[in-house]
């Protein structure tokens, strides 16, 4: 009977220290690690018909880039990327040249259906060009703002406002201080007009500020911004983007 004792207890110990020693051995032993990863916006969840409207004047269509190289298609693209089961729908409503002005009566004349899930706005540039009062941009940027955020299902967390581009960073505004100057003025207001409305506003004027620098980011007029510029902008945009088609 105490012999039966012994080989119970000397079964139980050599159990033990097997335990031990999967728990404790750092060579040849199996370990198991939890990993939690950090959550990934996606658009899985999405399988109807994404509608995308692109406001704006030159930078918008892509001059002097490729069709798919404008920031529009390019955002349009890594939408679709993050779910292909999902038809993504884009308008653009942009021309070379166009001030505030101009894009407001292109809206009122095409009268495009309210029914977007995401709406751009990047004008003004051809507002400084022109040497346009900066009271007309005052007045007509928060007309086009309204109008973006009616056209995204009256809803504004659809509407992302883009900075204007830097020109004076290409080899056609060669430095020119007062274009810098000049284009902060209208980035401040768009920016503190977006603020105080809680409206998102993206900043790629910096990335634009690397032109003369980094001639690959400049388009081959020596003026627009490249395929790769337009890239690094859609890199911005795209987290304020998804937040605004998940809503859908």
């Amino acid at each position: 009977m105490i012999q039966k004792l012994w080989i119970l207890v000397f079964i139980v110990i050599l159990l033990f220290a097997g335990c031990q020693s999967d728990n404790n051995s750092t060579g040849g032993a199996t370990t198991y690690t939890s990993i939690i990863k950090e959550p990934v916006q996606t658009l899985d969840t999405k399988t109807s018909t994404i509608r995308y409207l692109a406001l704006g004047d030159s930078y918008t269509i892509g001059q002097n880039v490729c069709e798919t190289c404008k920031f529009p298609e390019q955002l349009k693209n890594k939408l679709f990327d993050l779910n292909n089961q999902n038809t993504f729908f884009l308008n653009i409503i942009a021309k070379t040249g166009w001030t505030t002005t101009n894009l407001i009566s292109a809206i009122n004349n095409q009268n495009p259906s309210a029914d977007y899930d995401l709406v751009t706005l990047l004008i003004g540039v051809n507002n400084q060009y022109q040497g346009n009062s900066f009271s007309i941009y005052e007045k007509e940027l928060p007309e086009l703002v309204r109008k973006a955020t009616l056209l995204a299902k009256g809803n504004k967390t659809n509407v992302i406002v883009i900075s204007i581009p830097d020109y004076a960073y290409t080899p056609y505004g060669n430095g020119n201080k007062t274009i810098t100057t000049e284009i902060d003025r209208y980035n401040i207001f768009a920016q503190n007009y977006c603020t105080q409305n809680n409206i998102s506003f993206i900043n790629i004027t910096d990335i634009t500020r690397q032109g003369l620098l980094d001639p690959s980011l400049v388009a081959s007029d020596n003026l627009h911004p490249s395929d790769k510029a337009y890239g690094l902008f859609v890199n911005r945009i795209l987290p304020k983007a998804i937040a605004a088609v998940l809503q859908k």
